[in-house]
């Protein structure tokens, strides 16, 4: 199983870029950065870190279709990976739905959306012309000149993820996607997801294990379980909050345990969401605990399908120390 470090660029460039460094030097294989209109700009920082590393692989995790054009994300995407020098992958997803609500988007017809996005931005990343009657994305003779290898030195075949949750999203990803970014941090969460991926895979006429399945996972560790699970509790809140029902019913976690939470996070009270929120009900939505427990969780769910483990938010009490405990783990893989 190869490793991912989720970084959100809520803090200086330079700092994500030391450490994207700092996981890099400890052997994680990507890097995947956030893409919210309320932080730092995503291919901006992403080139930085271009330009900060030599092997890391370096991703958006994720773009969507409506706050940015396929086109530019294609454009954008070819740029940060010239500069890398075609180290750069993608991610392509639907959007959240407070990001539409404080934008004024309404974010139509995902599961359209998204598919026409990567197979456009993939065409696009060819350098050739491209026209594209779609329902969402309309081209014509659209080209990126720089894209052909032959100019650049370059290649431009980026692999595209999609990052998706519900079964119809994932099944799309299946049918369209190099990877999946799914978020989720439970062995069952990917046994459920298989049979959709599978159905999209094989009705496109590919096979699943060509296809990087990764756990785009809230992560906690630290030598201390009680402060690991302290730092993921918050996280955890913010994921019940907005997961469908469908996913708080495979885990137990009642309506009113979710209003309940919603309601603490509107009032600002942090602190109560740790009281709220059990260990066993952050056990199921986070890989969280000390370095034992974490790496017991990472088999399994390797064990599960998952073949990219991407270590997100909020990473530990301490960032530095957890990224060189995560480091501990990967050579046991």
């Amino acid at each position: 199983m190869k490793f991912g470090i989720e970084l959100v660029p809520n803090e200086p460039v330079f700092k994500i870029a030391a450490y994207t460094k700092a996981a890099e030097d400890q052997g994680f294989e990507y890097v995947w950065i956030t893409d919210h209109y309320n932080n730092r700009e995503v291919y901006s920082t992403i080139s930085v870190l271009a330009l900060a590393t030599n092997k890391i692989k370096i991703g958006a995790g994720v773009t969507n279709p409506y706050t940015r054009s396929p086109v530019i994300t294609a454009t954008s995407i070819a740029s940060v990976n010239e500069i890398a020098g075609g180290r750069t992958v993608l991610g392509i997803g639907p959007g959240d739905k407070m990001t539409f609500e404080a934008l004024g988007l309404l974010g139509e017809k995902p599961l359209t959306a998204v598919r026409e996005s990567a197979v456009v931005v993939r065409e696009l990343l060819t350098g050739k012309k491209v026209s594209y009657d779609g329902e969402i994305v309309k081209l014509k003779n659209a080209k990126i000149d720089f894209a052909d290898p032959k100019k650049t030195g370059v290649d431009m075949n980026i692999p595209i993820y999609i990052g998706a949750q519900g079964p119809k999203m994932l099944e799309t990803a299946g049918a369209v996607g190099d990877g999946i970014l799914i978020n989720g941090s439970h062995p069952d969460d990917f046994k459920a997801a298989a049979v959709q991926i599978k159905k999209g895979a094989e009705g496109s006429g590919r096979n699943i294990k060509d296809i990087d399945v990764a756990a785009y996972t809230c992560f906690s560790v630290d030598e201390d379980a009680e402060k690991a699970y302290a730092a993921a509790k918050p996280v955890v809140a913010f994921i019940i909050a907005g997961a469908a029902d469908v996913l708080l019913e495979r885990h137990s976690i009642s309506k009113e345990l979710k209003t309940e939470i919603a309601d603490a996070i509107g009032r600002g009270d942090f602190k109560g969401l740790n009281t709220i929120i059990t260990d066993d009900a952050a056990d199921r939505f986070a890989v969280v605990g000390d370095y034992d427990a974490c790496l017991k969780k990472a088999k399994e769910l390797e064990k599960a399908g998952v073949t990219q483990l991407v270590a997100g938010s909020p990473l530990g009490p301490n960032k530095e120390k957890s990224i060189k405990l995560i480091g501990k783990m990967i050579e046991e893989f």
